[in-house]
């Protein structure tokens, strides 16, 4: 009898975020690869199910609702999951059919994943509904998941601050990686072109939200002395006036900052590819996704300390409290630079959606 894993896949259908939808496929992708005899995978998807463009090979069946993603989610908060069945239910993100269910007697197990914490660590950032939606989601979590997955132990240990004991006794941490296949387009030059940018730069990313410190990165910059231009990347939309201001208040002049919104996986090595460095500035609990691609493509990188950047990046980053990171960013544009471009690419072999889809198994087998 064969035993299917189905994966939750709303974001190829309806992505909220890029991210979350390149790192739901990815992982899909890699579940299929190493699957173990006698299992497949399967996919949970909204009406009106995955387009072509986001098609995965090798899913050995689709169980597509009648509801569009917006329409599930709220549903699926409310504790609502008509038309699901039963069986090993996984989702990349934290939303998912949490219904109460007898996992031993009736072999039914739904595993969620956290990527970041903003309704409890920065919840003054965010619109007053989407806390609550997702607090209220991580409540359904407590109640009903077999499992919750998050991908560094820093995380793990931020959320048992906040959370439920019966919510901590479930945690399982299992990496992120770069999106499947990231690497440095033949046409770079092409894409940093059409995206009218400049061919070396110093990289960050992040929009005006305080936790995303662009402040401290563009103060970085100023204090390490360089004097080209900066690429932001991942801002929000129609937030570019703010972060202009806040480049503007470190020093920086209008013209030497290029801000752009979310890229494809393509888009961003091309831009990651020709920056000079790297520069980490948040130290929210999140999972750090540029920073994990700037390892991808081998570039240096200057972190805040912080928890989850130390875990993820060891000793492929140059270090520094806020107030210090142009120090820091001065050693990943010289001293260091070559020698953190080595451990970028050494730390970065560490990341692999493969090796997190093995462990994704195992705790489907665990359980």
């Amino acid at each position: 009898m064969t035993v299917t894993l189905r994966v939750v896949l709303d974001q190829l259908v309806a992505p909220t975020s890029l991210d979350l939808a390149e790192a739901s496929a990815s992982l899909t992708e890699a579940l299929i690869a190493t699957a173990p005899r006698g299992c497949d995978v399967g996919a949970i998807v909204p009406s009106p199910g995955i387009p072509d463009s986001e098609a995965i090979a090798g899913l050995s069946s689709e169980t597509r609702l009648s509801m569009r993603r917006r329409e599930l989610a709220a549903s699926w908060q409310l504790g609502v999951a008509p038309g699901i069945g039963k069986g090993l239910i996984h989702s990349p993100t934290p939303l998912a059919p949490l219904v109460r269910h007898d996992r031993v007697n009736e072999t039914h197990q739904i595993v969620v994943t956290l990527w970041d914490l903003r309704a409890w660590e920065t919840p003054e950032e965010l619109p007053k509904a989407e806390i609550l939606a997702g607090r209220a989601l991580l409540s359904r979590v407590t109640k009903h998941a077999d499992a919750v997955i998050v991908p560094t132990h820093a995380m793990a240990e931020r959320l048992a601050e906040v959370a439920k004991p019966k919510l901590v006794k479930k945690l399982r941490v299992i990496g992120g990686a770069p999106a499947a296949g990231l690497r440095v387009p033949s046409d770079a030059v092409g894409r940093l072109r059409a995206l009218d940018l400049p061919q070396t730069f110093v990289a960050t990313a992040g929009g005006s939200a305080a936790s995303d410190a662009l402040g401290s990165a563009f103060a970085a910059v100023v204090a390490s002395g360089w004097e080209g231009d900066v690429v932001v990347l991942d801002m929000p939309e129609g937030d570019e006036p703010a972060v202009i201001d806040l480049a503007a208040a470190a020093g920086l002049a209008e013209g030497r900052v290029h801000a752009r919104g979310p890229l494809d996986r393509w888009d961003r090595a091309a831009v990651l590819s020709h920056a000079a460095a790297f520069v980490a500035s948040s130290a929210r609990a999140d999972w750090p996704w540029r920073a994990v691609d700037a390892l991808a493509v081998g570039i240096p990188v200057a972190a805040v300390d912080s928890p989850v950047l130390h875990e993820v990046l060891a000793d492929a980053a140059a270090f520094a409290p806020a107030d210090e990171l142009g120090a820091a960013l001065s050693r990943a544009l010289g001293e260091d630079a070559e020698r953190l471009r080595v451990l970028a690419g050494d730390r970065a072999k560490g990341f692999a959606w493969g090796a997190s889809a093995d462990r994704v198994w195992a705790l489907h087998a665990e359980l």
